[in-house]
């Protein structure tokens, strides 16, 4: 018998920078016990280039890679979430739809690299900096022993991780 793959929705406001680097951490080093999936409140028109560019320098498909409203991933026919985090402080302040299946939610909130102003180099290297922010979150969620870990445990675990080196300054509720 096939074990469950893990459904996990990463949201941002403009879904064109965090939340798609997440999505592509996770689908690729999740090594297919995960499928993500990204997703914002107010798309924006395109996903940024400096999010490619970050990936693509470090061997993550870009491939399929899209702006998606959250709208998406609530309605009838949508994959259920097991997990379901933001990475950006606005939409975590947000009031989001129901998620069927009633995930397991937390904030991890990362500056915003797509609000660097500057050079070009200078803003690489934000999105550099949000690349790896995430990447040692992802990393620390896949090594959770999810499977043993009760729902009040897994809960304070998860909302550890947003807590971890490269949190955004300011610390919203999120239901």
């Amino acid at each position: 018998m096939s074990e469950h793959v893990i459904n996990v929705l990463f949201l941002c406001t403009g879904n064109s920078a965090r939340s798609i680097l997440a999505e592509a951490i996770l689908n690729k080093d999740g090594a297919g016990r995960f499928h993500a999936f990204s997703a914002g409140s107010q798309p924006k028109g395109v996903i940024n280039p400096f999010t490619i560019k970050v990936l693509e320098s470090r061997g993550y498909p870009t491939d399929g890679l899209r702006l998606k409203s959250w709208e998406e991933f609530a309605g009838a026919g949508a994959p259920v979430m097991d997990f379901v985090f933001t990475v950006c402080d606005n939409a975590a302040g947000e009031t989001c739809p129901v998620w069927p299946g009633q995930p397991m939610t937390a904030h991890w909130g990362i500056e915003d690299p797509a609000a660097v102003q500057g050079t070009d180099i200078r803003k690489e290297a934000a999105f550099d900096m949000a690349f790896y922010y995430l990447e040692r979150r992802i990393s620390l969620f896949r090594n959770l022993p999810l499977k043993s870990l009760d729902q009040l445990t897994l809960a304070a675990r998860l909302r550890g991780i947003g807590q971890t080196e490269g949190a955004a300054s300011r610390s919203p509720h999120v239901a």
